[in-house]
């Protein structure tokens, strides 16, 4: 026996000197190693990234009409504001009190310290708009 030579039956072509860089499993023993199905990851990964993008615009929608509300807000203070101001009143306004606007006739206003039902039996001899509060930033913000 020792004439003969040891002898791989096994093509040299088909033989690796680095098993651990093949793609496929090299023996019984080896990890299974199945081909990535790219399609399925990209499709999965594109699902995720307009799910996210959805999230995210309709935060940004939240934000907005957050915002969009608030501008009116201002708006609608300014506008009763401007009202107010060119209104009549024998008396300087105190910040964060309450005070009543009339309307005494078309485009002629006044605030009073007097609420509508605190006129007496005859009432109010003005048209009630509205309770409302100066504020810091002295405008006006209705209440009622």
């Amino acid at each position: 026996m020792k004439d003969k030579e040891k002898s791989n039956p096994i093509d040299k072509e088909k033989v690796t000197e680095t098993p651990s860089t093949l793609p496929y499993a090299h023996h019984v023993g080896s990890a299974v190693i199945r081909p990535l199905d790219r399609g399925k990851i990209e499709g999965l990964a594109v699902q995720a990234m307009y799910e996210q993008s959805d999230m995210a615009l309709e935060q940004i929608k939240k934000q907005v009409e957050l915002l969009m509300d608030q501008a009116k807000s201002i708006h609608d203070r300014v506008a009763i504001s401007e009202k107010i101001y060119k209104a009549e009143y024998s008396f300087a306004p105190i910040i964060g009190q309450m005070y009543f606007l009339y309307e005494k006739k078309e485009e002629q206003w006044v605030i009073s310290m007097i609420g509508p039902e605190q006129w007496g039996k005859k009432g109010s001899p003005y048209r009630f708009l509205h309770k409302v509060k100066l504020l810091a930033d002295h405008t006006w913000e209705i209440k009622e």
